[in-house]
């Protein structure tokens, strides 16, 4: 069925290898405009490494993967750091928390908007009025953000003392800084107790609405992905089983074997 929202990315039979060992086989798959998906699959099944492929830390050995940023052109994938993931669009968080724990959670999210930056070398270091404008400019988005996500009361704190709920809401903030159009999340809910995870389901559908994204999502935590994604892709040993809504991959006999080891045990919550 053709789809008439812009697309974001597109995956094209990627595959990689390491050390004779193919993690990946054969993936694909397209990002549209507003789409939240998640990628789901037993442990060891290769999600990180599919992501760490389409955010530009692993090239793939075969296949390809395009972006399309918001003046619509288009981006092949290669070994990238983070600041031109943030310039073509892309931004993730990580599986274990990767914030600067010695910084303030103002700092925190302060760093992720230097790429965005308009000032010359020469502005900075004789502090011209353009710097003084692009510095009240960054401090006003850092305060925006904050308190957008109801921690702009701790910002003068050490990302360190925060509750673990809190710092995976921050480096989402810091995420969301860069200003992306794909927002890339590694097992967000890891280490969240029931409650903090029912927070981050409002929170992610919150952000998608809010920023306009597009988002993509590991996740082993089910109620998660099945109350919010809107589809699903499910990999086993490097390749796709399933693709669909909740309700087919639920149901799906490839997947329920691949959990649970049995083709005869029934999807549940």
């Amino acid at each position: 069925m053709a789809n008439d929202k812009r697309k974001i990315l597109q995956a094209n039979n990627i595959s990689i290898v390491f050390g004779g060992l193919r993690a990946v086989n054969d993936f694909s798959c397209d990002l549209y405009e507003g789409d939240l998906v998640g990628l789901i699959g037993p442990n060891g099944a290769g999600k990180t490494t599919v992501f760490n492929m389409l955010s530009g830390i692993y090239v793939p050995t075969e296949g390809e993967i395009d972006y399309w940023d918001r003046s619509g052109k288009v981006h092949v994938a290669s070994k990238k750091t983070p600041a031109q993931l943030n310039r073509i669009g892309i931004a993730r968080t990580f599986q274990n928390i990767r914030l600067f724990n010695q910084l303030t959670v103002a700092d925190n999210v302060r760093i992720a908007l230097h790429s965005q930056r308009k000032v010359s070398p020469l502005d900075v270091l004789f502090r011209t009025p353009r710097f003084r404008r692009d510095e009240n400019m960054m401090t006003e988005k850092v305060n925006q953000l904050l308190q957008l996500f109801k921690i702009e009361e701790k910002k003068d704190e050490l990302a360190s003392n925060l509750p673990y709920g809190e710092q995976r809401k921050l480096e989402i903030v810091r995420a969301l800084a860069a200003n992306p159009v794909l927002l890339l999340l590694d097992e967000p809910a890891a280490g969240m107790n029931p409650q903090e995870t029912d927070e981050l389901m409002k929170l992610i559908a919150f952000i998608r609405k809010e920023f306009n994204l597009t988002i993509l999502l590991i996740e082993h935590d089910m109620h998660l992905v099945m109350g919010i994604c809107e589809r699903i892709m499910v990999l086993d040993y490097g390749r796709i089983i399933a693709n669909g809504s909740p309700e087919e991959i639920k149901n799906n006999p490839d997947v329920i074997k691949a959990y649970l080891g049995s083709e005869n045990v029934q999807g549940g919550e």
